[in-house]
């Protein structure tokens, strides 16, 4: 008698399922950076704290990204994640700025293009954080 994965039967490779968890493990980390992101700029915004790309770039940055780390923190930690891979993630919210901040400084590019480039950055710099742990991500 031939033992049948579940896998096999459905017709899927049992590495296509491990992609699709990774892939919407991404997705739930990219919705928990928003959701604190939002929840935390609520806060702010109660306490009066209101930071301008314009003026305070450096400040309106940093404070987003701790804002994004913090959700994403707390959904990776519910989600059971250590926290080396939970501060690696993390890392990815605040990594893009080291070249940026300098250009800044320079008036080679001002706020707005900050955020931008740093938004689009962190993409890409998490999703490099979860391939270098592919087996954590992928359960």
């Amino acid at each position: 008698m031939t033992h049948t994965t579940p896998e096999r039967h459905s017709g899927h490779r049992p590495g296509t399922r491990r992609w699709g968890r990774f892939a919407l493990h991404y997705i739930e980390m990219v919705v928990a950076m928003f959701a604190g992101m939002f929840a935390l700029g609520l806060l702010w915004s109660a306490l009066g704290i209101e930071l301008s790309y314009a003026r305070d770039p450096e400040l309106a940055y940093l404070l987003m990204a701790f804002d994004m780390s913090a959700g994403m923190a707390a959904w990776m930690r519910v989600r059971g994640h250590a926290w080396a891979p939970t501060l690696e993630m993390c890392a990815a919210m605040f990594a893009p700025v080291v070249p940026l901040f300098p250009l800044l400084w320079l008036g080679l590019i001002d706020g707005m293009v900050l955020m931008v480039v740093a938004h689009v950055a962190m993409f890409p710099l998490m999703l490099a954080a979860m391939l270098r742990r592919r087996a954590e991500y992928a359960h």
